[in-house]
This record gives C-alpha cells, sequence and structure tokens, in this order.
C-alpha cells in the first residue's frame, strides 16, 4: 500500500463520525464501563441484555455506583435500558458497539482454558 487514496479508504473521513467514535471510545474507557460492556456483550440471551440487580451481583459494587456508569453509557447511545415492572435492562445500543467488544474481548482477555 503505498499511494495516499489506498489510506484514505482504511480510515474514518467524516469529522462527525470521528466526533461520534471519540466521545464512545472515551466512554467505553474506564474500566468499570468496560467491564458492564463485556458482561453484556456474553450474556446468553439473545438481547444481550441484563438487569441491574444482575449487575450489580455480577460486577460487585453498589447500585448506585453502576446506575451512574450505565448513565453515562445509556447518555453516550452505547446502551439502551427498557422497564418491565420494577426492574430496568440494559442492553447494547448497536451491533457495531456489540462488535467492536467482542473484538476487544479477542484481542485482550485471557482463555480461561490455558
Amino acid at each position: 500500500m503505498n499511494n495516499k487514496a489506498e489510506y484514505n479508504d482504511m480510515i474514518i473521513q467524516n469529522d462527525e463520525d470521528i466526533d461520534i467514535a471519540s466521545r464512545a471510545l472515551k466512554a467505553m474507557a474506564h474500566p468499570l464501563r468496560l467491564k458492564i460492556l463485556c458482561i453484556l456483550g456474553t450474556t446468553l440471551d439473545d438481547k444481550h441484555e441484563i438487569s441491574v440487580q444482575d449487575l450489580v451481583e455480577c460486577v460487585g459494587t453498589s447500585q448506585s455506583n453502576i446506575s451512574q456508569h450505565l448513565s453515562i453509557l445509556r447518555d453516550k447511545h452505547i446502551l439502551v435500558s427498557r422497564k418491565d415492572a420494577n426492574k430496568v435492562y440494559y442492553s447494547i445500543g448497536e451491533e457495531n458497539i456489540l462488535h467492536l467488544i467482542e473484538a476487544m474481548q479477542d484481542a485482550f482477555c485471557t482463555d480461561p482454558s490455558r
């Protein structure tokens, strides 16, 4: 690859897309938020969703702490929520975010079989 056109095909060109990606990655960069996303990316149901209470149990921190981080991820459109009776469920908002989480897991997560 030696010409500028080939490189330009490989990078994000639109400044708005770069801004959106930058804000999303910044929000995801916190260790607890990344842990939440990894949990959501590996849930066994088809919707990749989990209740706040289940997240509290998985992560091992307070509900108020989890809720603050979920709010940040929701505000950045990384997560979506739905309420069912007295429970709130969170899921990953867009398929491309799920693919990004899966790629990060492939790149950085230790294989438990080793």
